[in-house]
């Protein structure tokens, strides 16, 4: 129990020993765009199923798209099957919308994962565990990156020093549907075939472009702990958001390395690449997945970014959500043989 709440557990410290897996399945259920027209293909032996129409049985329902990111990865290893269900995009009626029309089976999830704390990353979750919590494993557990993810954000608005309500993650309707929730503030192995990087340490050159800001303290058991911080940080300041508590979540294919997910990746993609490298101890960077956060970012900056990107290594590069069409088109004109471009509805599968 952390700081007086029930339901909350601190992870372990201690190395880990990180799992190998034969084979990683991601459905992507939310992302920004839909596209009907997109042909399988396979890169570096990456295979991507594009999602055809997105149409329900019913013709009038079709994929849903949001700002938002929403991840179903199901792996294997021999015989033993897992899936994590990874953020849950901004609206519940989009997920749970996209669930049925993608035929996922949510009962089949050993764990959720939330990357941080925006809400187009968490949303849909309360109305996810509302729909399918009975169908659930009883002790079936969120690992969220650190108490950073509990606290309130707003954005800047057009008037200077004003800010508008970007929400916050209600741990007491986590508690409430019986959701113990995991700080994984230092690496952790998930569901037996995941691990989590744990805090990332800022080392390359990459930088935190404007986002949100965050205030820190509870009121009625609403928000974050600023016990948890440094004194400059604490309750009552209105400060930029540094995302202290973002991980990302990998996963080390047999024979192939790493595949790195970053949600949002606003701590820097590399940096999250070389984090994910250090905790596992695998230099092999098979695929960097998800958001980039680069969307916002300056030519020359992004183009800095891209050939870092490049000296990783990675087989694939695979750009979601805010990595931004400058990001996707900057990657493909430095790494054109590296690039995969899916949607919402999209599978990819990595190994065997």
């Amino acid at each position: 129990v952390a700081a007086g709440f029930h339901c909350i557990e601190i992870a372990s410290a201690a190395p880990i020993t990180v799992p190998t897996v034969d084979k990683l399945s991601l459905r992507v259920l939310i992302d920004s765009a839909h596209d009907q027209f997109l042909k399988p293909q396979t890169v570096q032996g990456v295979l991507h199923q594009p999602p055809g129409n997105g149409r329900g049985q019913d013709y009038r329902r079709v994929l849903h798209n949001q700002w938002g990111l929403s991840l179903f990865a199901e792996t294997q290893r021999a015989d033993e099957t897992r899936a994590i269900l990874l953020d849950f995009g901004y609206s519940p009626d989009a997920l749970l919308n996209n669930i049925e029309i993608l035929k996922v089976d949510p009962t089949k999830v050993n764990a959720l994962i939330v990357s941080h704390g925006h809400h187009d990353h968490y949303g849909g979750l309360t109305g996810f565990l509302d729909r399918y919590r009975s169908d659930l494993a009883p002790d079936v557990k969120l690992y969220a990156g650190g108490e950073d993810n509990f606290c309130h954000r707003v954005s800047p608005s057009s008037v200077k020093g004003q800010f508008t309500d970007f929400g916050q993650l209600d741990r007491r309707e986590l508690a409430a549907r019986q959701i113990t929730t995991v700080l994984c503030e230092t690496p952790t192995v998930v569901a037996d075939h995941a691990f989590t990087t744990g805090q990332i340490k800022r080392s390359s050159i990459e930088r935190i472009l404007p986002n949100t800001f965050v205030e820190r303290g509870i009121k009625d058991g609403l928000g974050c702990d600023a016990s948890h911080y440094s004194p400059a940080e604490l309750a009552g300041q209105i400060i930029p958001d540094e995302h202290v508590h973002e991980h990302a979540t990998c996963f080390n294919i047999k024979d192939k390395g790493l595949v790195v997910i970053s949600s949002c990746g606003h701590v820097g993609i590399v940096n999250s690449v070389r984090q994910a490298q250090e905790v596992s101890g695998v230099e092999k960077v098979h695929a960097i997945v998800g958001g980039f956060h680069l969307g916002p970012a300056p030519k020359d900056y992004l183009v800095q970014i891209v050939a870092e990107i490049g000296k990783l290594k990675p087989d694939v590069v695979i750009p979601m959500h805010c990595s931004g069409l400058n990001f996707a088109l900057e990657a493909q004109a430095q790494m054109p043989a590296n690039v995969i471009v899916p949607t919402t509805g999209s599978r990819l599968t990595f190994g065997a």
